[in-house]
Parts: structure tokens; C-alpha cells; sequence
């Protein structure tokens, strides 16, 4: 009985602190973001985010493989406008990364040559 109070105690904290609807908010974000990218650049990436005191610290977007289609600050503009387009918050950092797989990987001949 003692546990179940402890935990309600600490659900009600935790929903009047508003960190359980920033985090969904959060998710839906991220979603957002994957959703733009992949129409924009053909490759789904994966979004995560990382919030601090209720400030957006960083967002990361990591796609797949490397996009030989465009150049690489294109590309990071059209990341940068993406997040800023769906987190509320403008965050203090966006990383943006590639996914280099085992060999087989047109990314991992290219950066072998």
C-alpha cells in the first residue's frame, strides 16, 4: 500500500512539473522533423532531442548514409530549417551525422578511395 502511494505521489509531481507532456511534445517533434527530412531528402532520418530544466539543449539528426546528391551545407540548411520549423523551442545545438554501415556501403567505399 505504502509503494502505491509513493507512486501516485510521484506520477502527480511528475505531471505538475509538466515533464511527462514536454517529453510527448518532444516525440511529436521529432516525428515531425523525420517526417519533413524524408520528404525533402528521400532519406528518413532518425531525431532525437535532448531537453534540460525545460530548455532544448540539442537535437540530432542522423540519417542512414551519406546524401551524394547535395552538397553538405545544403543539406544542413534544410535540417536547420526542419527543426526549426517543429520543436516550440529553438534548440542551443543541432548535431547532424551520418550512419557509415559495414562494407558494402557506397559511403564506406567512398571515404576508403
Amino acid at each position: 500500500m505504502l509503494r502505491v502511494a509513493a507512486l501516485v505521489v510521484l506520477a502527480l509531481s511528475l505531471a505538475g512539473c509538466d515533464m511527462i507532456s514536454t517529453l510527448i511534445d518532444g516525440f511529436k517533434y521529432a516525428k515531425a522533423v523525420e517526417t519533413d527530412l524524408e520528404a525533402s531528402t528521400g532519406m528518413k532520418p532518425e531525431v532525437g532531442f535532448n531537453w534540460t530544466n525545460g530548455r532544448l539543449v540539442t537535437v540530432t539528426v542522423t540519417f542512414p548514409r551519406i546524401d551524394e546528391k547535395r552538397p553538405l551545407p545544403e543539406l544542413a540548411e534544410t535540417v536547420r530549417r526542419a527543426v526549426a520549423s517543429h520543436f516550440r523551442q529553438t534548440p542551443g545545438d543541432i548535431v547532424l551525422g551520418f550512419s557509415l554501415r559495414k562494407s558494402g556501403s557506397g559511403a564506406v567505399a567512398l571515404l576508403n578511395e
